[in-house]
C-alpha cells in the first residue's frame, strides 16, 4: 500500500492526493499534524532521499525559524531533530511507494511509477 505523508492544508499535498484519486491509485494518507512523524519512517526517508532533499528550506516554517536554529542544521542528525520537532519543515508530500521513497510531487514521475 502506498502511503502519502504530509499535512492536509498544503497545496502540493492537495494536488498529489487529487492526482492519486484521479488515477485510481489506492493510498493511505498520514497527517503529520494529527499523527506526528513516525521516527522509523523519517530515518528511512533520510537514508533513501537524503536530508538535504527532505528538509524544505524554501517553506514558511523554515523561513520563520530564527537564524541560530537554522544554523544548527548541518547534517542528517541535526536535520532529523528539527524535523521531529517541527514536522512542517519536511518537504511535502513524502510518498512511500512499494519500492521507493519520493519527496515532492511530480505528475510525470508518478505516472512512470504507476
Amino acid at each position: 500500500m502506498i502511503t502519502l505523508y504530509g499535512i492536509p492544508n498544503c497545496d502540493t499535498v492537495k494536488k498529489a492526493r487529487t492526482w492519486l484519486v484521479e488515477h485510481g491509485v489506492e493510498h493511505v494518507f498520514h497527517d503529520f499534524k494529527k499523527q506526528g512523524v513516525p521516527e522509523a519512517a523519517l530515518d528511512h526517508w533520510l537514508a533513501s532521499a537524503g536530508w538535504e532533499r527532505v528538509l524544505n528550506r524554501k517553506g514558511t516554517t523554515w523561513r520563520k525559524l530564527d537564524e541560530a536554529t537554522r544554523a544548527t542544521v548541518t547534517d542528517g542528525t541535526s536535520a532529523k531533530s528539527l524535523m521531529l520537532a517541527q514536522p512542517s519543515v519536511i518537504k511535502r508530500p513524502v510518498v512511500q511507494w512499494a519500492d521507493a521513497v519520493t519527496v515532492g510531487f511530480s505528475a510525470e514521475d508518478w505516472r512512470a511509477r504507476i
